[in-house]
């Protein structure tokens, strides 16, 4: 491996100590895993993957490599967290979908399902424009923070309920660019 892929075991974000929690390998393994199981359950469907905004985007670009079928790509940006570590309680929709959807396969792509709220909230706008059918895709499941009751069809990673960073995810806009995913270091 290149040196300059090479990240270290714990990182520093916005005064807070993180450490390594899931490595790229581990998330390039999972992927190609669900990327096949996606090209078997859509084949001859022509899906629409819709990626879920700010977090979701490396996700996306990284399991698209593992799709073969023909799909499009279209994105969407909700916001219930703000800069805070745990979320509002609120789903603002910041940025809808260009595509129409009505009669199309949708897979809702997102970072990562906590509380379930913003799924809950992205399934039933997604319902209302009468697609083919909904399936949500996500890289973490926060299985014990869920809340709401949630559709999940494929799942990277369960994880505990714990704040987390890279890959995408964020703290307070910063960290998304790590390759791995970090857990907060309790451990003080």
């Amino acid at each position: 491996m290149s040196s300059r892929f090479h990240q270290p075991d714990k990182v520093t974000c916005n005064g807070e100590l993180f450490k390594i929690f899931i490595t790229k390998e581990q998330i390039d393994e999972r992927l190609a895993q669900m990327g096949r199981q996606l090209n078997k359950d859509f084949d001859g469907k022509r899906p629409i993957f819709i990626g879920i905004l700010n977090g979701a985007f490396i996700f996306l670009a990284d399991i698209m490599r593992h799709v073969t079928i023909p799909c499009e790509v279209d994105f969407m940006k909700l916001s219930s967290y703000g800069d805070e570590k745990v979320s509002s309680g609120q789903v603002t929709e910041l940025k809808h979908i260009d595509a129409k959807i009505e009669g199309r396969h949708v897979i809702l792509i997102e970072d990562i399902v906590d509380t379930g709220l913003s799924m809950q909230y992205m399934v039933k706008r997604m319902k209302e424009e009468n697609p083919a059918s909904v399936s949500v895709c996500t890289l973490l499941h926060k299985k014990e923070a869920t809340r709401h009751d949630v559709q999940l069809d494929y799942v990277g990673f369960e994880i505990p309920d714990a704040f987390v960073l890279g890959y995408g995810l964020d703290y307070a806009q910063e960290g998304r660019n790590l390759s791995q995913i970090y857990v907060l270091d309790d451990e003080k």
